[in-house]
């Protein structure tokens, strides 16, 4: 993120440089051919005017080193610490430990800003010395425009970003702006401004003729439906669903411009493991298949994040027990009960060294440990 950031702040210095450039050359140029028809009021206030500008150039552009030099900073900070981890002779020395630590911690300050809890994971940056990793800018810049598209109903700011990254946006060929300009149409609409509305598309919907010319007329189409219309299409384009999918469009495509995974680092690594454990009795319809020491088969957490996973290779089968969640083996064997299921000896052990009966979890039917018989697996 820093990077892209670094490319942006440059780009726009040079256009503010260029343009500031340019006019001051205009200016300069005529009054070059004005030369004597100019008196020395008009030569003062001419002057005058180029002088500010120029300061307001100078001002804008020491803000942008500055930011420059940060975000430099920031990429090279976190050059140092990937690095850092080629200079570790094995995972269990105490450095590597740290490292460690500190990499959970920036995953978990990338999940609470994606979440809204920025203050929360500017506290832990600061707490770790993280500063340098936690991009709190770009996510309060994400936040700030979903608010304004999903509260205010308003595509101000985010068209306003677009103006900004329209080179950008051109390059990966997102239609963002074209959505966000076509909501405003039809919010126009929605307020029975018929005349502006149709003023308004063909200011800024007609130059996107080549590649959306099928919506833009339907959307001209929209002109003679009213807003509690229950024609499919257009009941579609009316619907305010439409403020949530245009603040969702933002987040993905804004996270595209900077190279940031779609989905949290948190759940990337989580699914990882998950893909590990997933087995077809994890996707059982049948409750009694699930083990509940397994987080997979744990559908109302973890197992959502596994959901899409595909399940994992297994080339030998390990027989876990369903009470204690322990490996059964030939120290720990497999015990049958009289009714079918199979625990493991430790487990069942326990339970009648306890209680002096053994109570099956799954029927609740009680056995002495005279009736469990030992199994053999080849």
């Amino acid at each position: 993120a820093p990077l892209e950031q670094l490319k942006r702040v440059v780009r726009q210095s040079q256009k503010q440089s260029e343009r500031s450039a340019s006019q001051v050359s205009a200016v300069l140029g005529n009054m070059t051919k004005q030369g004597d028809a100019m008196d020395d009021e008009e030569v003062d206030q001419e002057l005058g005017g180029l002088i500010d500008r120029l300061k307001t150039l100078k001002r804008k552009l020491e803000e942008a080193k500055s930011e420059e030099a940060l975000l430099i900073q920031r990429s090279k900070q976190r050059a140092t610490d990937l690095n850092e981890l080629s200079s570790f002779e094995s995972s269990s020395v105490p450095e590597f430990q740290r490292w460690c630590r500190s990499r959970l911690d920036r995953v978990l300050i990338d999940y609470m800003l994606r979440n809204g809890s920025v203050d929360t994971a500017k506290l832990l940056a600061k707490n770790g010395n993280l500063e340098h990793f936690a991009d709190s800018s770009l996510f309060e810049l994400v936040m700030s425009i979903e608010r304004e598209l999903c509260e205010q109903h308003s595509c101000s700011g985010a068209l306003l970003w677009c103006a900004e990254n329209r080179s950008a946006l051109r390059k990966i060929q997102s239609a963002l702006e074209f959505e966000l300009r076509l909501q405003e149409y039809i919010e126009m609409i929605r307020a029975r401004q018929t005349v502006a509305a149709i003023v308004y598309a063909k200011k800024h919907l007609t130059a996107w003729s080549d590649t959306q010319m099928a919506r833009i007329q339907r959307a001209m189409t929209l002109l003679a439906f009213a807003p509690a219309t229950q024609c499919a299409p257009y009941k579609n384009m009316f619907d305010e669903a439409r403020w949530d999918q245009l603040a969702r469009e933002f987040r993905s495509v804004i996270f595209r411009l900077f190279n940031l995974p779609a989905q949290p680092l948190l759940h990337l690594l989580l699914q990882t493991g998950l893909s590990a454990l997933k087995t077809p009795a994890c996707v059982s319809d049948d409750p009694v298949e699930h083990n509940r020491n397994c987080p997979v088969c744990q559908t109302d957490t973890l197992g959502k994040l596994a959901q899409d996973l595909p399940l994992s290779h297994h080339v030998n089968s390990n027989l876990v027990c369903r009470i204690s969640g322990e490996k059964m083996d030939d120290n720990n064997p497999p015990m049958r009960l009289p009714n079918g299921y199979v625990y493991s000896f430790n487990a069942l052990s326990d339970m009648a060294a306890k209680h002096g009966k053994i109570k099956c979890p799954r029927t609740d039917q009680l056995f002495s440990m005279n009736d469990a018989k030992k199994l053999f697996v080849s």
